[in-house]
Formats: structure tokens, sequence, C-alpha cells
């Protein structure tokens, strides 16, 4: 399959999984030794290696963040795919929504490295002024997300 197709095909399964919370359906799209790495600053930096300690971040990132609002839109691609014979790379953004609050307005870059028909490496990158926006949102209206 084409690094493409791969990731077309992962970017549906995840948001299958925004809906009904089985990750299962998430684990043959990355290799044994998979690697997950947020670029930036914040909630938004760290690195997770293993397919397991990916997805359980995965898991935890989705039940800490996005489900804490009452909306999450799905994702738009704003600019690519950008193919190589081995690699995609998207940037896409995200809308959140909670009552009483404005949109947050969530955008960054991924690129997935392909190991065959697998994900070997997802990196996600944001830049300080996302990390800057969240901040401010939060001070200003996370008191409105559902808890934790």
């Amino acid at each position: 399959m084409k690094p493409i197709e791969v990731f077309g095909t992962y970017a549906m399964a995840f948001e299958e999984v925004v809906r009904l919370d089985d990750w299962s359906v998430l684990e043959p799209f990355f290799t044994e030794d998979a690697v997950y790495e947020t670029i930036g600053s914040g909630p938004f930096a760290g690195r997770r290696e293993g397919r397991q300690a990916v997805l359980d971040y995965l898991k935890a990132s989705l039940d800490s963040f996005d489900r804490r609002f009452d909306v999450r839109e799905n994702p738009e691609m704003v600019e690519g795919p950008k193919v190589t014979d081995d690699s995609v790379w998207i940037r896409w953004r995200v809308t959140y929504r909670v009552e009483g609050a404005p949109p947050f307005v969530l955008e960054g870059e991924e690129t997935a490295l392909m190991e065959g028909d697998r994900i070997r490496r997802l990196e996600d990158r944001f830049t300080e002024e996302t990390a800057a926006d969240f901040d401010d949102w939060m001070r200003r209206h996370g008191d409105k997300l559902k808890p934790v």
C-alpha cells in the first residue's frame, strides 16, 4: 500500500476511535517500535516509544482534552498532503466547542513515516503561538470544560 493510502486509512480509523473508543482499531497501523513525538511547548511536547505507549498516550490525550469539550469537529486539512516514498505530511485544523466560550481552534502539522504498511514514526508539530493561544483560552474558559 502507498504511504498516502495507509495514512488516509489510519486517519479514518482514528476518527472511528474518537466515536467508539475502541483502541484496538489503531493497533495494526503502528509498528511494534513506533514513536509518536509532539514537538512544541507545554502540553504539546513529548515523546512516546513503542506501539502500546503511543496508543496509551493518544487515548489519554483524547480523554483529557478532546472529550472535555461539547463538540470536536472533524479535522480539516489546511495544506497537503505532501508525499514521499515513505512519508506523508499534512497541516490540519480542528475546532473544539463548549457552551459559553468561543471556539478553540487547534492547528498543527503531522508527518507519518512509514515502514511498509505501518506507521513507524508519527510526529505532530505545534508553534509557540499555538501553545500561547491554548494557555490563554484555558485561563479564560477552561472552567467550562467537563472535568477529567
